[in-house]
């Protein structure tokens, strides 16, 4: 099996490295972070698929270049689900996430200020890939608590069987590597 896997997304190629999971299965390692060019270009083209929405939501950390990169281009605000309770969080709401890139539970939150963003707005969940789709419930949900009402889902890359969704805006599929 080659060492890496050849990406074509939006109008850019990469050479992703192929990691291993578990002894059945590797992925693709797809990480935007440090490449500006990749999210720039990446957001731009989500940009042009995605519905009417009043803020997007992402998940921290790796999403958060493409989320605030497509905010940016749309002039509007975004929200970062944190990854672990902070200091200046006031009257937080949480939910547990388990992904395929994590090897153990973990926990979204939003605090107060967060909540009122998204309380009665048009959100749009914003993700760099979605694979098992565990992360995009924890998102929903969190949207759902906070009044929000969620009208589409974005992502740079659809992994294996989240390629066959009718309900993600992809810009291009990802394969799984089973062994």
């Amino acid at each position: 099996m080659k060492d890496t896997y050849t990406l074509n997304v939006a109008g850019l190629t990469r050479e992703l490295p192929i990691c291993p999971v578990n002894e059945h299965l590797d992925i693709a390692a797809f990480v935007m972070f440090t490449d500006v060019e990749l999210t720039v270009a990446c957001a731009a083209e989500l940009v042009k698929k995605v519905p009417e929405h009043d803020v997007i939501l992402t998940a921290e950390a790796k999403g958060i270049p493409l989320a605030y990169e497509m905010a940016r281009q749309l002039d509007e605000r975004y929200v970062v689900a944190r990854k672990g309770l902070k200091l200046y969080m006031k009257d937080p709401v949480k939910v547990d996430v388990k992904s395929i890139t994590t090897m153990h539970m973990q926990t979204l939150y939003i605090d107060k200020f967060d909540i009122e963003l998204l309380k009665g707005k048009r959100v749009l969940i914003v993700d760099d890939v979605i694979s098992t789709g565990e992360s995009l419930n924890s998102l929903m949900e969190l949207a759902n608590v906070a009044g929000g009402n969620v009208v589409g889902i974005a992502t740079v890359l659809a992994e294996g069987d989240a390629a066959k969704r009718d309900d993600i805006i992809f810009l291009e599929e990802l394969p799984l590597f089973e062994k």
